[in-house]
């Protein structure tokens, strides 16, 4: 049985020929073909021939064995049994080899054994315990692994039958593996802000007031993406996480006052107005102050930061678009979800 061994075949990408892994597979044939000899169990047990009689004939005249080593002269030179050059080249050496059988009679090896050429691999690869070859690609310009990943599975589907599975390995396998658990650990990251800030507020209202201003940083970090013609990848997607912590600042500060102003007996539309004006100056500065700490990220300054890029991206553009929106959105949801109190009436 032919069995494919590791095949290293660097891919342009997207823009791959899909028919050239079968053409991989058959060069392999070609190329790493070797001499496969059995041993005719039957016949050998008739001549009176143990099997490993058989395979301990072989080895001493062909496998290059050392059995010792000798000084000579003040030098060490190794002791090696094989048979010189010209009578072990080929197939045909066999008949020359004999072994002795249980009647102590020399027996041509060639009766014993056959011998065929086939391909098989120099080393054999196995991954999970199965036969394996692997296929090493690079996403083209324009592409991202995501993209490559999903092409592969179609090619998959079109090419492998039920006999063989697929699995990712590398920089794809770490792709994967990371963009579940970024999805799980944004949704968490909203779900602990909101408690958190539930707690702090003793309301429920207040948070998801607060919590607005995701969505709104969200818009402004893909649209950054996409204006600086960046992908959505490992770097991008913790810069997202980042950035839903570092929006939220904006929202309480204007949230917090604006309740402090209310408890002071103005009413809401007033104290959403006088919040807003008041925290206008502390929210660009945080801001803005945040915005030039991820500036070198951005621009990638510095030793191999260049795939660092996209988080910087994120976190610019999507606190500069939230910090514009938030200081119109904010209120406006404010004075809509949060009712007036009513003032007692003593008689």
């Amino acid at each position: 049985m032919v069995k494919a061994n590791r095949i290293q075949d660097k891919v342009s990408g997207v823009g791959f020929d899909w028919e050239e892994p079968e053409q991989v597979f058959e060069k392999v044939e070609e190329e790493l073909a070797e001499l496969k000899v059995e041993i005719d169990r039957a016949k050998a047990r008739e001549m009176g021939v143990s099997v490993r009689d058989v395979a301990e004939t072989m080895q001493l005249y062909f496998s290059s064995q050392r059995f010792g080593y000798f000084i000579y002269e003040g030098k060490q030179y190794q002791v090696i049994g094989q048979a010189s050059r010209q009578n072990r080249d080929e197939p045909i050496d066999l008949k020359s080899v004999g072994v002795r059988n249980k009647d102590n009679k020399l027996v041509p090896l060639d009766n014993l054994v056959s011998a065929e050429y086939q391909s098989a691999p120099p080393q054999l690869y196995r991954y999970n315990r199965y036969a394996s070859a692997t296929i090493s690609a690079s996403p083209a310009p324009g592409y991202t692994i995501g993209q490559g990943i999903e092409k592969m599975d179609e090619i998959k589907a079109q090419v492998l039958d039920e006999r063989f599975s697929t699995s990712l390995s590398g920089t794809s396998k770490e792709f994967s593996e990371s963009s579940n658990s970024l999805v799980f650990a944004f949704l968490l990251a909203l779900v602990l802000i909101y408690l958190t800030l539930a707690a702090q507020f003793e309301s429920f209202r207040d948070p998801l007031i607060i919590m607005l201003t995701v969505p709104l940083a969200l818009a402004g970090a893909i649209l950054t993406l996409y204006l600086f013609n960046f992908t959505l990848n490992i770097f991008s997607q913790i810069g997202i996480i980042v950035l839903v912590g570092i929006v939220t600042k904006n929202g309480i500060l204007i949230v917090e006052f604006a309740n402090q102003l209310r408890e002071q007996g103005k009413s809401k539309y007033d104290a959403i107005i006088e919040a807003s004006e008041s925290r206008l100056r502390p929210i660009l500065m945080t801001s803005l102050a945040i915005t030039l700490g991820a500036l070198p990220i951005a621009v990638s300054l510095g030793a191999a930061s260049a795939s660092r890029m996209g988080m910087g991206i994120v976190i610019i553009g999507g606190l500069l678009l939230s910090m514009v929106l938030t200081l119109f959105v904010i209120p406006a949801i404010y004075s809509y979800l949060v009712k007036d109190k009513k003032i007692p009436f003593n008689f």
